[in-house]
């Protein structure tokens, strides 16, 4: 048997971003049917100025196909020191009835893709149907690329975007209207960009000042891609209070990304509630808002939180989705 070899440019041709939300929407479907087998994932953290590695296994029942990732990120000098993208992605696909390999392919272009389709399905399915103005704390590649699909499935009327890089700021903004003819207005402060913001979109590495809970306004539906592993944050825990969270895994959705900051924080006070639905998600109401109180329940028939682990939100609607679902390409 071949093995086929793909590269970044072949897989460009071969894909687009319509295609991929497609497919991530279907992948949600399968997870939650048990179509799909995905231990944890591994990741390594690599000395001082390098980032981090990843290793992500999926295996599909209804395709038999078994997938497997190497992603790394946050390698900083590469591009000067060694010549490289400062984040590289490789895929592997086996055949599961035999386990052949028949794939070797580069994953950097369909990690991105994925991720940013990952935003816009949580976007389709929780955001407001009125929702046209985007707020986007941070402005780097995946910032594009949330854009790119969001823009697949709705219409985006104008963007607040905010880095702490003004050069950053300034290609953001220049690229944007470029590419889509999309109003981007440059805020000077995050606190003047979330305020206006329907969607809320982070895309920040998780280690800078958190998104507070009394700048969201009331509606908001939040993509928060920035927090994989313990040790990231994006997000105020305080967003958490009254909401109602959507969830792609709750067994890893406790034990690392956005929701395990509240866990952490409320456990030692409060006994937390994360319930299983049958569609992925998990009710998470706090006990300091009792069901009785009208505040709580108006807040809880808007407010949807999704969350996933480096995979798959007063009212908010968040979408972490750093893994939002599982490497079925």
């Amino acid at each position: 048997m071949k093995t086929l070899l793909l590269k970044k440019d072949e897989v460009r041709r071969l894909i687009g971003m319509a295609e991929v939300i497609g497919a991530v929407e279907e992948a949600y479907k399968a997870f939650s049917s048990d179509q799909v087998e995905q231990p944890d994932y591994i990741g390594i953290h690599l000395p001082s100025l390098r980032g981090e590695i990843d290793f992500k296994l999926g295996y599909y029942k209804a395709n038999e196909i078994i997938s497997m990732k190497a992603h790394s990120g946050g390698f900083t000098n590469n591009p000067a020191e060694h010549g490289v993208p400062n984040s590289i992605g490789t895929i592997l696909l086996f055949d599961a009835r035999s386990c052949a390999l028949i794939c070797i392919m580069d994953g950097s272009l369909i990690t991105g893709l994925r991720t940013g389709a990952s935003g816009a399905v949580s976007v389709k399915a929780l955001a407001r149907k009125n929702a046209r103005t985007i707020a986007s704390i941070g402005t780097g590649n995946q910032a594009r690329m949330q854009i790119r699909a969001v823009n697949e499935i709705m219409k985006i009327e104008k963007i607040h975007a905010w880095s702490r890089t003004p050069e950053s700021l300034s290609r953001y903004k220049t690229d944007i209207q470029r590419e889509f003819g999309i109003p981007v207005i440059v805020a000077s402060s995050k606190k003047e960009a979330v305020e206006q913001a329907d969607i809320l979109i982070t895309t920040t590495r998780g280690k800078g000042e958190l998104v507070e809970a009394d700048l969201v306004k009331p509606g908001t539906h939040i993509v928060a891609i920035g927090t994989d592993q313990r040790g990231k944050q994006e997000l105020d825990p305080e967003l958490f209070r009254n909401a109602k969270i959507i969830v792609d895994s709750i067994s890893q959705c406790t034990e690392k990304g956005e929701t395990w900051h509240p866990l952490r924080s409320w456990s030692s006070s409060y006994a937390i509630r994360l319930r299983p639905h049958r569609s992925g998600r998990a009710d998470f109401p706090h006990p300091a808002l009792p069901e009785s109180n009208p505040r709580h329940i108006r807040a809880c028939a808007q407010v949807r939180v999704m969350c996933g682990t480096g995979s798959v939100k007063r009212a908010v609607r968040i979408s972490n989705s750093n893994q939002l679902i599982r490497r079925l390409f």
